[in-house]
């Protein structure tokens, strides 16, 4: 990187997006990302509708707080862990930055970033 110079942007993804949300989300969050997965019947909290990210907020679709709710850093209580609770898959050593909603690079894994495009591309008009 050149002296100066930010981060790499990366935009992820969405298909191997896809191809992860189908392997770690799709029992909670169900197959349409709307939150009507198998598993929301024996959940304390019931599962968001992922497909009205922006529409909840404002508009904008909320890069910064999907990347750490997925990566844990934000983490869901009702989880008893991290959002990954299929273990330390989304924590890797390679980073990448994407661009949040305010225009700042934030740091990421790579699969974050894909699954942050993929849900981005799925949102309801």
């Amino acid at each position: 990187m050149a002296l100066g110079a930010g981060p790499v942007l990366a935009e992820g993804d969405a298909g191997a997006g896809a191809a992860l949300y189908a392997q770690h989300c799709v029992s909670c969050h169900g197959t349409r990302a709307d939150g009507q997965g198998p598993m929301r019947e024996v959940l304390l909290v019931q599962p968001s509708d992922l497909t009205t990210l922006t529409a909840r907020h404002g508009g904008t679709f909320p890069v910064l707080r999907v990347a750490e709710r997925i990566d844990g850093r934000d983490p869901l209580v009702a989880h008893g862990s991290g959002m990954p609770v299929y273990g330390d898959f989304f924590d890797t050593t390679e980073q990448v930055a994407v661009r949040t909603e305010a225009g700042q690079p934030v740091m990421v894994t790579p699969p974050v970033a894909d699954l942050v495009a993929f849900l981005r591309s799925i949102q309801a008009e």
